[in-house]
């Protein structure tokens, strides 16, 4: 009886551990879920308003005939803010993706903060209904992207969290669950992105 006692004493924290064990594991397999699932709501706003990027230049292009340098550099930075996008979303959360991400819409937001600031000078083009309605969808498509990048970053934090602490990072560990990165300006790039432009005339 005293070796049955003991044995059953044994399967129960067995089966405890194993309980514990798929517990924690899949714990880990929801964060990860919840700050990708974050991420393609970044994706949805970018793609939207990447959409709305070249109405935008369509709209200047005819007002703003001589400043083409401009239109060609926001088209530019587009692109290569689709390409960052386009990385990142192949595997959100991994450091470089996130930094070819942060950096390329940082650039992109300069570059459409220099296309408004010309824009300015243009009082026909600042009167035309369609670039009113195409700037405050863009402004409004920017405070989407701003709550998206929020809600990504929180959810990336508490999966970071949930693996560094114990006994989940023995977990994480043991099943390849790698550190996710935050979507953030990168440091060399703040001060550019959050500077004005500088528009010359």
């Amino acid at each position: 009886m005293g070796i049955t006692l003991i044995f059953l004493v044994f399967l129960v924290v067995v089966i405890a551990v194993i309980a514990v064990g798929i517990g924690i594991y899949n714990g880990l397999v929801r964060s990860r879920n919840t700050y990708k699932n974050a991420f393609a709501q970044i994706d949805v706003q970018l793609q939207r308003r990447f959409d709305l990027i070249p109405n935008l230049v369509e709209t200047a292009k005819a007002y703003m005939g001589h400043e083409r340098q401009t239109l060609e550099a926001v088209i530019a930075a587009r692109t290569a803010a689709q390409s960052g996008l386009a990385a990142a979303k192949a595997d959100p959360g991994d450091a470089a993706a996130m930094a070819q991400l942060a950096a390329s819409q940082g650039q992109l937001n300069s570059m459409l903060g220099r296309l408004m600031a010309v824009a300015e000078a243009y009082p026909d083009l600042k009167a035309n209904q369609n670039m009113m309605q195409l700037s405050e969808e863009l402004a409004s498509t920017e405070n989407r992207v701003a709550f998206a990048r929020q809600a990504y970053n929180d959810a990336v934090m508490g999966y970071n969290n949930r693996r560094e602490t114990f006994p989940a990072n023995v977990f994480a560990g043991m099943f390849n669950f790698s550190t996710a990165a935050l979507l953030d300006i990168p440091l060399e790039k703040r001060e550019q992105v959050r500077e004005a432009p500088q528009v010359q005339f």
